[in-house]
């Protein structure tokens, strides 16, 4: 029986205990529809990640390629004057969203994507191929995008799904069964102390009686040794 430490066998500590092992139970059960909420959360977006992912790794090799294609037409010269030629860089915005009461990041960025005329080089003095190159990595910048936020949401869910189990088993496995045992304890003290209090009133009842008695036995004596004194007079 694992007993709280310095817990006192009175009335008032077993009303408390009682109470607690309430609130123990409801936060039990609460933690634990917690726990599967998020599981289910996790495994929807670990089905997301896995496609973002897979999309993100074809995105890539269809960039290096149309990339290998276009420096094989244009040279390398061409491509990094073409990359240097970038006017306006992504504009990444970091929101939040909540999940089950687990705060995961939302993050979008504005003009990934953009027409051909907006990418700052010349489109005159230029070959598909850089165009190609261009929308390429410009899709697979938005995966990057949507891989990190999608990511970072799992790992989240993960730190606070081990959080939650870890909580659920200290109640289970500790606050409960030791409130539990430690209410039997009190319990079965306040029962002993009760039968003891009952046993020394029954003694000090048959004290009380036998003194009665015996105070009875010796007036009624004086009386009959009274009266036996007038009848001899």
């Amino acid at each position: 029986m694992a007993v709280i430490r310095g817990t006192k066998p009175t009335r008032a500590v077993l009303i408390a205990l009682k109470r607690r092992m309430k609130v123990a139970k409801t936060g039990h059960s609460l933690l634990k529809m917690k726990r599967d909420g998020l599981m289910i959360e996790f495994f929807e977006v670990l089905n997301k990640a896995k496609t973002v992912r897979k999309e993100l790794v074809e995105a890539l090799l269809i960039a290096e390629q149309r990339l290998q294609m276009a420096m094989a037409v244009e040279g390398t010269v061409a491509i990094s004057s073409v990359a240097y030629s970038l006017q306006k860089e992504p504009v990444i915005q970091l929101e939040s969203r909540n999940i089950m009461g687990v705060v995961v990041p939302k993050i979008a960025a504005e003009a990934v994507q953009k027409k051909m005329f907006e990418r700052g080089y010349g489109i005159i003095g230029t070959s598909a191929a850089i165009d190609e190159v261009a929308d390429a990595y410009e899709k697979l910048l938005d995966k990057i995008i949507l891989a990190a936020e999608v990511e970072t949401a799992m790992i989240r869910l993960v730190e606070d799904i081990d959080s939650t189990k870890r909580r659920v088993n200290a109640l289970e496995f500790k606050v409960i069964p030791d409130v539990k045992d430690t209410i039997k304890f009190i319990s079965m003290a306040l029962e002993e102390m009760e039968r003891d209090n009952l046993v020394k009133m029954k003694m000090l009842k048959g004290k009380s009686e036998r003194k009665a008695a015996a105070e009875e036995a010796k007036k009624q004596a004086a009386i009959a040794a009274e009266a036996t004194a007038k009848a001899s007079a």
